[in-house]
């Protein structure tokens, strides 16, 4: 088996890390620009110049249909850019972040170690405190609306406003805005912490070879009618797609770091969650492929989809999942709402306290799961794999777990499902994928290739 892995990964680094038909060849890659930019880019190794260029292979998942996916790929020599800094990096995707999401030129952007979304301009960390309203302050939120005292209805009036000031003060610092045509890919090292990845109308995108890291929100909403008991919501993503076509996601580490939801105190009764989802796919956007990604030790990870209404998420949404690695994480691998989910070859490390569902089907959804490798805690069965969110079919085929203490084996997770659960799925999804990239290994190759391929610091960069 190990020397069936080791060849499958040599075909894998082959087809996903360097195809060299993917890469777009530069004309004018001999003209640079000057100043220090220049000498950061003439300082670039081969292979990130070549990285830099990758486009999304072609049939690789959902976001290879239509005019593929190419990034920044037809980038001039101009508009390749080593940032180091949230100034530096707001100047490359087009100088002024307000406006950044329609700047359609082509462009390169390599990220060069850590970058803040706390930075301010003159590189000053800034912390919740400089970001608040002057009317607002986290005590007076509690007091105000403690349920006991303000009963189980929305927060409204002055507090409440100045909270929503508060958040939009935040957005504007940590929201960073990507436009179209764009590839976004980390050198060794590369991190963004404390900031939201926005690609929002922002088709032809490519991100790489980066860590993202503890989007937290300051400014957390109480919704006292969110389930039984009431819950704390956050506003930021680590990356959000929304609105947009032809995205690729690709070696990247997604984190909450030192910060993790778990840590957080509790008001009201409810965890104060300070984080919302890691890679969220949402408001329409469809053509969008994430591979070899890494997830670990988040609660929310991925929500494709985010209204049960009926409208113009119909026959959007459609997302392929392939060679990443959700470690630790409790739920949303992903949740679906809507639309033609591919999710093969991804590889589940299940457990521990939180853990809540793996897949979850919603409204008119149509997931299929093929050849994903499960490795289970004692507290997690196969049954809890899937979870119904008011969807009616998934398609599930070729999938193994590995429970505590046992050998790997085939599961059907319907079945399994079925078995505890009522109303039934149906196993039957109604399509079948056809953009894939090369051979669907067998489930369990999966644990032992994405493993240790699948993150940021995987690419020779």
């Amino acid at each position: 088996m190990r020397r069936l892995a080791a060849a499958a990964a040599s075909t894998i680094i082959a087809l996903t890390v360097l195809p060299t038909a993917a890469v777009a060849q530069p004309s004018n890659d001999a003209v640079a620009p000057s100043g220090s930019d220049r000498d950061a880019r003439t300082s670039l190794s081969p292979f990130a110049r070549q990285l830099g260029r990758q486009a999304l292979p072609a049939g690789d998942g959902w976001a290879a249909a239509g005019p593929g996916t190419t990034g920044g790929a037809a980038a001039g020599a101009d508009q390749i850019h080593v940032v180091s800094s949230r100034a530096e990096l707001v100047a490359a995707l087009g100088g002024d972040n307000a406006t950044n999401a329609t700047n359609a030129t082509s462009k390169i952007v390599y990220v060069r170690g850590g970058i803040d979304g706390f930075e301010d301009t003159d590189g000053r960390l800034l912390d919740c405190t400089d970001l608040a309203d002057p009317e607002y302050s986290l005590e007076g939120y509690l007091a105000a609306y403690d349920p006991a005292v303000w009963g189980r209805v929305t927060p409204s009036g002055p507090l409440e406003e100045a909270r929503r000031r508060s958040v939009t003060n935040q957005t504007s610092q940590t929201q960073i805005n990507v436009g179209p045509n764009t590839t976004i890919i980390g050198l060794r090292g590369a991190r963004l912490t404390g900031l939201t990845l926005m690609i929002d109308r922002a088709s032809n995108v490519i991100v790489r070879n980066i860590t993202f890291d503890d989007a937290r929100d300051c400014f957390p909403a109480w919704s006292p009618t969110d389930g039984e008991a009431g819950n704390w919501n956050s506003q930021y993503d680590l990356v959000s797609v929304r609105r947009s076509e032809n995205v690729w996601i690709d070696h990247n580490t997604f984190t909450d770091g030192d910060n993790p939801d778990s840590a957080q105190p509790v008001y009201f009764g409810r965890p104060y969650q300070v984080h919302d989802g890691a890679l969220d796919i949402t408001h329409t956007a469809s053509l969008v492929t994430a591979s070899w990604n890494r997830f670990s030790g988040r609660d929310k990870v991925m929500l494709i989809g985010s209204s049960n209404t009926v409208g113009p998420d119909v026959g959007r949404l459609n997302v392929t999942l392939h060679h990443n690695l959700f470690d630790g994480a409790l739920q949303r691998l992903p949740r679906v709402r809507f639309g033609q989910v591919d999710v093969y070859n991804n590889a589940y490390r299940l457990g521990g306290d939180g853990f809540e569902y793996a897949i979850g089907v919603g409204v008119q959804s149509a997931v299929h799961a093929e050849s994903n490798h499960f490795t289970l805690g004692a507290d997690v069965s196969a049954a809890d794999l899937l979870y119904d969110w008011g969807g009616t079919a998934i398609t599930a085929r070729g999938n193994w777990i590995k429970s505590a203490g046992a050998p790997s084996r085939p599961v059907d997770l319907v079945a399994a499902y079925n078995a505890a659960h009522d109303p039934a799925l149906s196993p039957d999804a109604g399509w079948t994928p056809t953009l894939r990239h090369g051979p669907v290994l067998p489930a369990p190759l999966v644990p032992l290739v994405v493993g240790p391929l699948a993150g940021a610091e995987r690419l020779p960069l």
